[in-house]
């Protein structure tokens, strides 16, 4: 079946062609789908070329070199060649075969289970080389002693990677938190474990140091929610009672659309304790991705500064604090000065105060209360009562409208700087008639109806013109809603003429 010299030593070993087919069968199966591996079957693929070699070496060489050296030679190079195929079966096996039968196996057992192999085929060319396992093993007793003593961390690294995966206690893909450092399992190895932070930093860990000190696993993926409880505090003065701070701050965390704030759990507003003339607050709510903590506590800042701002509440300092520099009262009087001028030619690109004259909307100017908004607030809500206007300054908001039938909420428009919305309700105390969110962060300012009743009263003659103006708006509001579903019926508290309006406005502010 093989070649031999004419002392009857084979050319080559009778189990190098059995050891080639195999190679060459199992490189077939995985070197497509083991793209990433490539690099190391080739090295494998290259030593076991380089056994081949030594085998062929042992067989020409004989009568050269002594037998015993020959043999021993051509033993080690079948040795090698077996380590190349079981290689070769152990990846054809666990990472392609049970791949495709979704048969999940840890890379550690796989790993174990190829390293067996290796072990047994020692033993077996061992025992074909006539080594008596007797004496072996009584001599490696001793050596087996030696080793777990030097080599106790590395058994403690493998013993640990093994439980971890054994006990499902990590995953690849889990979030953990050791000492600090926060990051995502990328590999879990016999050795080490990588972590893979948001620094773009890889991290490799000994598996021993995990199974020593404690790990928190960030968004458990076994729970039945995966969330993480986040805490953003800030502090306010002790003058603004508690409950008006938490309903505030509330009111805008659980109806904007923050990213990664969990909306099936409510997120709470405490009062963790009390300051040098400060409560201190602490906003609690849950994020469904740990890759973006710091991103999403920094958008549930926004949304608090926002909320307490619209109600005028200041974030506090303590009452140690000194103030080196006094502003004077001129400083005071520009800077107010300047607002109240960016004020009037907010309300100057309003057509609805058109017809006001220039005291006038000086004068409504100073009723106008600052209302900032962040990304995703809710400004109004489709069906609610609220007697005011706002102002769009900077940013962007979107009008989303709720058919009468149930269906999905749909766009109406956009607007941005120089318009505004609730007017009617400002005017008529109609109800709402969209939703409106912010789609930027927005600069706006708020008009109540306490704030333009004064104006009215003086001249009632202007309810004429606001009624037009008004007319035109909710024609253009009705011919959105009418592109949405054809045949709508009216909302019958609206009048739908100029004169009906009037007569709304009138009656609304008591004229």
């Amino acid at each position: 079946m093989f070649l031999a010299s004419d002392s009857g030593f084979p050319v080559y070993s009778p189990e190098t062609p059995f050891a080639l087919f195999l190679l060459l069968l199992t490189g077939g199966l995985i070197f497509t789908p083991l793209r990433r591996w490539r690099r190391s079957l080739l090295n494998t693929a290259v030593f076991f070329v380089a056994c081949m070699i030594g085998d062929l070496l042992a067989g020409l060489m004989h009568g050269h070199l002594p037998e015993a050296a020959l043999r021993w030679l051509r033993q080690m190079a079948v040795f090698g060649e077996g380590l190349a195929v079981i290689r070769y079966l152990g990846l054809a096996f666990f990472e392609v075969i049970l791949d495709r039968l979704k048969v999940p196996v840890s890379g550690i057992l796989a790993d174990i289970m190829v390293i067996m192999g290796y072990v047994a085929w020692g033993f077996l060319r061992l025992n074909m080389a006539g080594v008596e396992f007797t004496a072996l093993f009584a001599t490696s007793a001793v050596l087996t002693a030696v080793l777990a003593i030097s080599m106790q961390d590395t058994l403690g690294n493998l013993l640990g990677g093994l439980a971890l995966q054994m006990d499902n206690s990590l995953e690849i893909g889990d979030w953990i938190e050791i000492n600090g450092l926060v990051g995502r399992v990328t590999d879990i190895q016999w050795r080490y474990t990588a972590l893979l932070t948001r620094t773009g930093e890889k991290v490799v860990m000994p598996n021993s140091h995990l199974m020593k000190n404690r790990y928190n696993v960030l968004c458990n993926k076994r729970q039945q929610v995966p969330l993480q409880r986040r805490s953003v505090n800030f502090n306010v003065d002790l003058s603004v009672p508690p409950g008006r701070v938490s309903e505030a701050v509330l009111q805008d965390i659980q109806t904007a659309r923050i990213a990664h704030v969990s909306p099936s759990v409510e997120p709470q507003c405490l009062l963790m304790d009390f300051g040098a003339g400060y409560g201190h607050y602490q906003v609690r709510y849950w994020l469904t991705d740990p890759a973006h903590d710091e991103s999403t506590d920094s958008e549930v800042r926004r949304h608090i500064l926002a909320a307490l701002q619209r109600e005028d509440i200041r974030l506090a300092v303590g009452d140690q604090t000194i103030h080196l520099v006094k502003e004077g009262e001129a400083h005071r009087e520009e800077v107010r000065a300047r607002e109240l001028n960016r004020r009037q030619q907010a309300i100057a690109q309003i057509d609805l105060f058109s017809k006001l004259s220039e005291v006038e909307q000086l004068e409504l100017a100073r009723r106008l209360v600052n209302a900032p908004f962040a990304k995703g607030d809710i400004i109004t809500r489709q069906g609610s009562i609220a007697h005011w206007l706002y102002i769009i300054v900077k940013g962007e908001a979107e009008a989303w409208w709720q058919p009468p039938d149930g269906g999905p909420q749909r766009l109406l428009e956009k607007r941005g700087p120089g318009n505004v919305f609730g007017e009617l309700g400002l005017m008529t105390g109609a109800p709402r008639r969209a939703t409106v969110i912010a789609t930027s962060d927005m600069e706006a300012y708020r008009l109540d109806k306490t704030g333009f009743e004064h104006i009215l009263r003086a001249r009632p003659e202007l309810a004429e013109g606001i009624s037009a103006i008004l007319q035109r708006r909710l024609s253009h509001f009705q011919a959105l809603e009418r592109g949405h579903a054809e045949d709508l019926q009216k909302i019958a508290q609206i009048p739908q003429d100029a004169t009906a309006l009037g007569k709304k406005i009138r009656e609304f502010f008591g004229l």
